[in-house]
């Protein structure tokens, strides 16, 4: 159990540095390029806070009053999680890229990009609705 709660110290730790990093990337970037409408850049440092850092420090919670990790597969879902999260994230750089660039992209590049970006989101989704499962299960016992 103390593993597993260092493990998602540690999660929460990187994501809040990667947070931090995002944010002033996107302040940075859009300045140096002399960029002032709405971009995708901007979403980077939320969800890198919030389904990132909040997100492992509540399973570290979790964890410490429910010992969810002595469930099988439970280690499988929070990289499957994480997967996701950082497929969304990739996605919104190079959208934002793209946008504060003002790069001409064909249908089927915007498509994809929007495509990966929903993929992330459908994989961070499913692995996060099955560890709330996994949740439910623990405090029932």
């Amino acid at each position: 159990m103390k593993i597993m709660i260092g493990r998602f110290a540690n999660s929460a730790f990187i994501y809040a540095v990667l947070a931090m990093v995002s944010g002033v990337f996107y302040r940075e970037f859009t300045k140096l390029n002399f960029y002032d409408g709405n971009t995708a850049l901007s979403v980077m440092h939320t969800h890198y806070f919030i389904l990132g850092m909040v997100f492992f420090l509540v399973l570290m919670l979790i964890e410490k009053n429910f010992g969810i990790s002595a469930q099988s597969k439970t280690g499988l879902f929070v990289i499957t999680y994480q997967v996701g999260l950082n497929i969304t994230v990739l996605s919104f750089l190079i959208r934002g890229i793209t946008q504060v660039c003002q790069t001409d992209i064909s249908n089927g590049m915007d498509a994809f990009i929007s495509g990966i970006a929903g993929t992330g989101h459908i994989v961070m989704s499913v692995s996060m609705l099955l560890l709330l499962w996994r949740v439910k299960k623990a405090v029932k016992e």
